[in-house]
Parts: C-alpha cells; structure tokens; sequence
C-alpha cells in the first residue's frame, strides 16, 4: 500500500514539489555559504518525492545533540524561512488545498501540510523509517 501511494503522489504533485527542494538547494550550493541549507534541500526533497513510510523526527529528540539543535540550528532557520522556506511553504499549502478537494487527496493533503511545517524549520531534524526509532536515519 505504501508503494501505490508513494507512486500515486509522486504523478499527482510530488514531483513538483520535489523537484522544487533540489532547485533550491542546487542554488543554496551555489552560494557556498548555503552548503548546510542543500544537504537538507536534498534530503527533504527525497522525502518529498515518496513520503509514505517515512517520517521527520527531531534530531534531539533521537539522541543527537549538535551545532543544528541548538541556537545556532535556531538562527539558521530563522534565515532560511526568509530566503527559501516560505515559498516551500506556500508550494506545499497550495499543493495541499487542490489535493483535499477530492476524498482520495485527503491523505496526500495531510502529508503536504506536513511538508509546508518541515519548510519553516529543516535544520535539527532528520527523516526516518517509520517504526525504525531512527536505526535508518538521514540526518539533515
């Protein structure tokens, strides 16, 4: 089932929004300064592009405490919410509100919502294996 709903986002609006994270963080590569802000662009737009089975935890929440869970995590946030995470934001909200209109969308919808949350604060999580409690994590 995880399959056929991974394959089914991913034709019906995944890619986009996918595709949008890697141009993202193509361009925050360029930068040079925006290095941590592409590792993260990347594995975020991974997710993106199947979502189902996994999920985002906080990196402290699993054990790891780093330079990306602590203020300065916090401050690099705050500036990637006014140079990228808001158009992600906005991208998935509005990706959310055409997939709730059929009931079908209803699942794809809640999973955009969550994506639009990830957009404001990537640094300090990281996407698991749902069940796995982190044993396959890709740190971000």
């Amino acid at each position: 089932m995880k399959l056929l709903g991974n394959i089914i986002w991913f034709l019906l609006g995944g890619v986009m929004m996918g595709l949008g994270w890697y141009i993202i963080g193509i361009i925050a590569f360029v930068t040079v300064v925006g290095i941590p802000w592409g590792k993260a662009c990347f594995t975020i737009g991974t997710f993106s592009f199947w979502p189902f089975s996994k999920e985002v935890v906080r990196r402290k929440d699993m054990g790891h405490d780093d330079i990306g869970t602590g203020m300065l995590g916090k401050l690099g946030n705050v500036v990637w919410v006014i140079f990228a995470g808001l158009w992600l934001a906005i991208g998935h909200t509005l990706s959310a509100a055409v997939t709730v209109i059929t009931i079908i969308g209803i699942p794809f919808a809640i999973q955009h919502m969550k994506l639009a949350e990830l957009a404001f604060a990537p640094i300090g999580k990281m996407v698991v294996e749902k069940g796995t409690a982190g044993n396959q994590a890709i740190n971000m």
